[in-house]
């Protein structure tokens, strides 16, 4: 059955995905300049797909096929998660940046979990 398509601008999640992105952005352009073509890019890429992930299941027309992009976006999230781990480790980031960018990306992984588990049920 197909369903009218959502207004992915109404959601928190991707609003908040949409801050997480430019926060992420704003880090980024501290990293030192040979990792510009490495980890920055692989994160901002990252980043930037939670929202674009999102935004992009909510034109699909089945709830199905709005949870196969949910999914795609959770992933994502995952992988910054991944790789702003990476990037203190290496202390490209300050505890203090890690622990505010990890605490938003959290909070927005929990929104798209509870979302993928609404859309499926």
């Amino acid at each position: 059955m197909e369903k009218k398509a959502r207004n992915f601008r109404e959601y928190r999640i991707w609003q908040e995905a949409v801050a997480m992105a430019t926060k992420v952005y704003e880090v980024t352009a501290t990293l030192p300049y040979f990792e510009k073509k490495g980890l920055c890019d692989q994160l901002q890429r990252a980043v930037v797909s939670i929202g674009s992930n999102f935004a992009e299941g909510c034109a699909r027309p089945t709830d199905n096929d709005f949870a196969h992009f949910l999914d795609i976006s959770l992933g994502s999230a995952y992988e910054v998660e991944t790789q702003l781990l990476i990037s203190r480790n290496l202390n490209y980031i300050t505890e203090e940046q890690y622990k505010i960018l990890l605490d938003n990306l959290q909070n927005i992984e929990r929104q798209i979990s509870a979302l993928i588990s609404r859309v499926r049920n």
